[in-house]
Formats: C-alpha cells, sequence, structure tokens
C-alpha cells in the first residue's frame, strides 16, 4: 500500500500481499499518515469485504457456488504452487502496472515506472503468490485447517500482528523502494540505515491497511485452504486497481496544477 509511488499489497497480498504502494518519506508523525489511508482505503475495504463475504457465505449455503469453487479446488490442487506465482503475478503485478501506464494521462506516474520496473513488480509479486500459499499451508499444519472462531482469530493475529510487521510489508516496501529509485541498491541501503526506516516506511503503510484486511483476511481464513489462494487473489486485484486508480488520480491532480489529495495510498502485502 501512499503519496505518489505505484501501488505496493498486500498483503500476505493480504498485508503483502499487503504493502502494494510504497511510501515516499514524509515528515508527518506515521499514525496520521496511516489513517490518512485508511481513510482514503475505507469505502473501496468496505466494498470488498461485503463482497468476499457474500462469495464465502454462498458457498457455504448454495449448492451452485459450492459446485463451481470444488472445481476451483481441483484445478487448484492440481496446479500446486504454480497457480499462486502465476496468478499473484498478474492480480498484483501485470494489472496494476498496465493501468497505471495505459488508463489516461497520469503522465508523471506512466514515466516513473516503465517495463523494467513492470517487470520487476511482476515478479516480485509472483514470488510474493509462492510465499503467501505457503504460508496459507503453513497455518493450517500448525493451527489447523478449521473454520471455527479460535482457529479463524488465531491465524488472523499470526497474519496480521506477527507475519506483516515482521516480514511481508518491511520486504514490500523495501522492495517498492527499491524500484522506484531505479533499482539504485545503494540509496536503498542508504535510506535503511537513516534512522527511524521502519517508522517512516513500513508502520504507515500497516497503519493504512489495519481497517481493510483484519476484515478481509478473516474472511479469507472461513474458507478451507485450497480456496483461500483465491479468494485472496480475488480482493487483491480489485484492490491494487482501486488504488492504482487513486495514484493515478492523484497524479493527474498535480499535473494539472491542482492540490494533491490529502491522503497517501497505501496497499498491504499478504
Amino acid at each position: 500500500m501512499q503519496s505518489s509511488r505505484i501501488a505496493s499489497p498486500a498483503a500476505n497480498p493480504s498485508c503483502d500481499d499487503r504493502a502494494f504502494m510504497a511510501s515516499s518519506a514524509s515528515a508527518a508523525a506515521p499514525w496520521q499518515s496511516g489513517l490518512r489511508g485508511a481513510r482514503a482505503n475505507l469505502v473501496p475495504g468496505l466494498i470488498l469485504q461485503a463482497a468476499a463475504l457474500a462469495l464465502v457465505v454462498g458457498y457455504y449455503r448454495e449448492a451452485p457456488i459450492q459446485a463451481a469453487l470444488a472445481k476451483l479446488v481441483e484445478f487448484r490442487i492440481r496446479a500446486g504452487f504454480a497457480f499462486g506465482i502465476v496468478s499473484t503475478g498478474l492480480v498484483a503485478g501485470v494489472l496494476p502496472f498496465l493501468y497505471l501506464r495505459y488508463a489516461g494521462p497520469a503522465a508523471a506516474v506512466g514515466r516513473r515506472y516503465g517495463w523494467t520496473q513492470g517487470l520487476g513488480l511482476t515478479a516480485f509479486w509472483a514470488y510474493k503468490g509462492f510465499e503467501v500459499d505457503v504460508w496459507y499451508r503453513l497455518q493450517a499444519h500448525v493451527v489447523g485447517p478449521g473454520h471455527d472462531a479460535a482457529t479463524i482469530a488465531i491465524k488472523v493475529f499470526l497474519d496480521q500482528f506477527v507475519y506483516c510487521p515482521v516480514f511481508a510489508v518491511p520486504v514490500t516496501a523495501a522492495v517498492y523502494e527499491l524500484v522506484d529509485t531505479g533499482y539504485d541498491g545503494s540509496a536503498l541501503a542508504s535510506d535503511i540505515r537513516t534512522p527511524r526506516w521502519y517508522r517512516r516506511r513500513v508502520l504507515p503503510i500497516l497503519i493504512s491497511n489495519l481497517g481493510v484486511w483484519i476484515p478481509a483476511v478473516a474472511i479469507i481464513y472461513a474458507l478451507p485452504t485450497p480456496l483461500q489462494l483465491p479468494l485472496q487473489n480475488i480482493v487483491l486485484c480489485f484492490y491494487t486497481l482501486i488504488v492504482a486508480h487513486q495514484t493515478k488520480a492523484e497524479a493527474d491532480r498535480r499535473d494539472g496544477g491542482a492540490k494533491p489529495a490529502a491522503a497517501g495510498v497505501e496497499i498491504r502485502t499478504g
């Protein structure tokens, strides 16, 4: 998931998949930047949560939906890890990049992110698809595959308060910063060595995404393990496109001389 940078997600693709928009340095306190991002994400997040919840309810209550998703489970099992690699690379890397580059003017964004950056981000999100798949499987193995409230609560806690802040969001923020500098590793290393890198770059993303992704991952974990990554990809796809649209709109306002939007936009990586 901020100022004028390309979308970064979520989060676990939920966080990473969740920090799809990397943040530029800001003098504002991280919670202020994070809350601005949270306000910008509120309505899109509620819409996506409602759609995801409707799909989960339909799976458990409607035979046609359950039958259709059963076929997806079969394909998902046959495809193995390749499913997550391809699908996540597509929905979190390729589609937002193409939207930012070709949908409307947004000249500043288009110039900043060329094909080299697009390929790098797609490769990163393809890897994230593998990582999140492993994460979901690991939780099913350690915590259990159940869908009761206690199991879901434990998985949400581990996802949002361990995996995301400790690993997923910091890595995603660093990758997007690297891409934003044109793959200048020395610039990234210098910024990381600068005091309070986590506070400046990671904390605003974490704060801005909690309202969207805590409910979203709770809904995702209500499904059987083979369906969790497909649902996460659906939420991530629409969420990253929404954030890409917000990013492009902000760039258009700046290019047109209008005052920039007050809130930065962030996405999670998990």
